[in-house]
């Protein structure tokens, strides 16, 4: 245990610091309706102590609105992008036909469905068109057949020019994929299959990636789906396809907001350093970034890394103002939400310390520690499996640390958030004894899986 005090010390103090020089928001917020989007913005304490600049986290956090009658959800418009290529034979084709087949079962008749199967080549085998009730779908997923080679890039594409056939603001419009292998036909590199996610999600296309077995490229899954705001999941064995493609069509049909665009203003003496997890522009004292989407009842939240000022005059101060535009897709319009945070000053560090928002700093705990996971991946695969190890292991220590402190007590944080934490440390513990390299791949995979997850919310 000695070997890794260096490292628990080094996070006990970062997350002291963070706990000491953040500061939470008094909330003036825009009241949402029952379908509309709700926002927040808190930072870490209510109080910041006099004198101390440093860091401040802002949280972010944006609700969906319920919708209010599910006989009237947004209507789907999807491309079922699957492999068939010949590392697909078997069990694995067999168990993506029968999740496609089961999924599809959840959409209306009103919904547009196209559906494309892919090798080294690509058949479109049903064009973008509605469902309707008698359509022949079963029939064309089960004729599909695995060989050849896999052209992921070129399969994606055209799954995403039958969604632009309908593409509607007013449509969830979504490609998903499913491919057990690497992309060796076209464009195969993470950046360029990155670049065209960047693409997609600006024209409001997000991807699902679906990696299935221990041979694909989960940088190149991932990040294709990070950059158009999508989901990526990591599913080893193919009997567990059907409950992931389940949940993948529950998350499109529970859909509320999309087009989402975030600009957040900090006010003089508050210096933006970054946003945690996510692409976001940062010019001066501005922050601007956008969603795709957003669940019904589902809460995606912003980490902010601000650099505080030395105040040495007690008082109140406002520290940022959040402006959101959006998609209303239960009114069908656009909307508008604002949220303005403040904070206060005191010479009292003990008032500081015991004004903490757990439930705030819980996310950000999440956050950092999924940072420091990625950092460990990084260690493992330039070779350093010593240094990964370590890295993990002080890593689940912060974690520890965090839902012992933030998970107990007066204003305790939300179960749900304690067992993020709790689900994150384990993976981390986990992990950290599954280095060596013939288990590297699947924990490679796993470790991926859980950091998207963990950045964007995902609600599977």
């Amino acid at each position: 245990m000695h070997r890794f005090r260096p490292i628990l010390a080094a996070m006990s103090k970062a997350l002291g610091l963070a706990s000491l020089f953040a500061a939470a928001a008094t909330i003036a917020v825009t009241p949402a309706s029952a379908t509309g989007l709700e926002v927040s913005a808190d930072l870490g304490q209510k109080i910041l102590p006099l004198g101390k600049g440093g860091k401040v986290y802002l949280r972010l956090s944006l609700k969906g609105g319920v919708i209010v009658d599910p006989e009237r959800r947004t209507p789907v418009n999807v491309a079922l992008v699957l492999d068939r290529s010949g590392s697909m034979k078997g069990k694995r084709l067999d168990g993506a036909k029968e999740a496609a087949r089961l999924a599809l079962q959840r959409l209306a008749p009103e919904d547009i469905v196209a559906l494309v199967a892919y090798n080294h080549g690509v058949d479109l085998l049903q064009p973008a068109t509605r469902l309707g009730s008698d359509h022949a779908l079963d029939a064309k997923i089960e004729k599909l057949q695995a060989d050849g080679r896999t052209a992921l890039f070129a399969g994606v594409t055209s799954g995403a020019s039958e969604v632009k056939k309908f593409l509607s603001a007013n449509r969830v419009n979504r490609v998903i994929l499913l491919s057990d292998g690497l992309a060796n036909v076209g464009p195969s590199s993470p950046k360029q299959l990155s670049d065209l996610g960047r693409e997609l999600g600006s024209a409001g296309i997000s991807v699902t990636t679906i990696g299935l077995g221990l041979d694909y490229n989960e940088d190149l899954m991932q990040r294709l789906a990070a950059a158009s705001d999508g989901n990526h999941a990591f599913v080893e064995k193919p009997a567990d396809l059907t409950k992931i493609f389940n949940s993948e069509f529950g998350d499109a049909l529970s859909i509320t907001a999309q087009d989402i665009d975030i600009i957040i203003e900090c006010k003089i003496g508050f210096r933006p350093v970054r946003v945690l997890g996510r692409d976001a522009s940062i010019e001066g004292n501005r922050i601007r970034m956008k969603l795709n989407q957003l669940q019904g009842t589902n809460e995606r939240y912003i980490v902010v890394e601000l650099d505080a000022p030395e105040v040495r005059t007690p008082g109140t101060a406002e520290i940022a103002s959040v402006a959101i535009d959006y998609l209303d897709l239960q009114k069908g319009q656009r909307a508008r939400a604002e949220s303005i945070a403040r904070g206060r000053y005191s010479a009292s560090e003990q008032e500081a310390e015991a004004s903490i928002d757990k439930a705030v700093m819980s996310q950000v705990a999440t956050q950092v520690a999924t940072e420091t996971s990625e950092r460990a991946v990084e260690l493992r695969d330039k070779g350093d499996v010593t240094g990964a190890r370590k890295l993990l292991e002080g890593n689940a220590a912060y974690l520890k640390s965090a839902r012992d402190r933030y998970g107990s007590g007066l204003g305790a944080a939300p179960a749900a958030s304690i067992g993020r934490l709790n689900q994150l440390e384990e993976k981390q513990r986990d992990a950290a004894n599954n280095l060596d390299a013939d288990r590297w791949d699947k924990t490679r995979k796993s470790m991926r899986a859980i950091e998207h997850k963990s950045k964007v919310q995902q609600t599977y």
